[in-house]
């Protein structure tokens, strides 16, 4: 039976058990050689599934979001170790493909948190870090029903929720900046117009990382031709493509949110238009969402 499939408190008594094991053995295992960052509704879930069925990469143990690089840093590098496969199932692949393994997670809000960023460059200074981004308007609508759906938004209203988000975020990003200690729910759970500013968080990622090591994949791209940019990611990643295709699948997916107020959209689609031009710098053309 698979982890997942077993009941609430049987999973969690088998993670601590994994994770402790993981932590004793840390150095007997391997560290990721890229990271899936984000956007947050992006498509992360999709993307992870089909790199996580290449025959040379072998994801991480338990968790497909660790979440180390922004709320459990201060659990330290032993316990992030841990989630990962060992060095022996690595050299196996190794053995069987003629080609180094690779091994990786995906956890969305890295690319927000203002100090994950720093973290992942100081810790992981040759990964590569994997980022989607999709339609900002029909994002931040996407994560609005998600949050709601999780009991972690209050306010059912799209609309509300937008016009309180300057009041739950005002200073949290400073505050999360200046002290690594710091959480903040809202910061995380409630960012729901910010998060579509993608071009501002490449920006401060790539001061870090290194813009060469940054690759953005739209993701109506992905789902519409999932066999090119699954290619074009193999390339950045410097896997073979061919080796076995995944099925390609759409993951906790919501489709186009028809019942949006259209006035709302209007003025959605206003504010990101300046950040949309600022992402078309990334992307080398115009977004998919605002071509005619």
């Amino acid at each position: 039976m698979h982890v997942r499939n077993l009941p609430a408190p049987v999973k969690r008594v088998v993670h601590l058990g994994s994770r402790s094991y993981g932590r004793l053995t840390a150095e007997r295992r391997m560290l990721p050689s890229f990271l899936i960052c984000g956007g947050q509704r992006c498509g992360t879930t999709s993307l992870y599934r089909a790199m996580a069925a290449h025959p040379v990469v072998l994801k991480a143990v338990l968790h497909k979001g660790v979440h180390y690089f922004d709320t459990s840093y201060r659990r330290g590098p032993e316990w992030y170790r841990g989630h990962f496969p060992t060095l022996r199932s690595a050299e196996r692949i190794a053995a069987r493909h003629g080609m180094r393994a690779q091994t990786f997670e995906s956890s969305p809000y890295y690319m927000y948190h203002p100090q994950a960023a720093a973290r992942i460059a100081h810790d992981l200074p040759y990964a590569k870090l994997l980022v989607l981004v999709r339609d900002p308007v029909e994002r931040a609508y996407s994560q609005h029903h998600h949050e709601v759906a999780r009991g972690y938004e209050s306010e059912p209203d799209f609309g509300s929720a937008l016009t309180l988000e300057p009041a739950r975020l005002h200073r949290e990003e400073d505050r999360l900046a200046l002290d690594p200690t710091y959480y903040s729910f809202a910061h995380q759970h409630h960012a729901y117009r910010a998060r579509g500013e993608y071009a501002r968080y490449l920006s401060v990622m790539a001061q870090h990382v290194g813009r060469e090591r940054i690759h953005v994949v739209e993701s109506e791209r992905f789902f519409t031709e999932p066999e090119d940019v699954y290619d074009e990611v193999c390339r950045f990643l410097g896997l073979p493509a061919d080796l076995q295709r995944p099925k390609f699948e759409q993951h906790n997916a919501r489709p186009r949110q028809s019942d949006m107020d259209p006035g709302l959209r209007r003025d959605l689609g206003d504010y990101y238009r300046s950040h949309d031009e600022a992402l078309a710098g990334w992307l080398g053309h115009t977004p998919v969402w605002r071509r005619a």
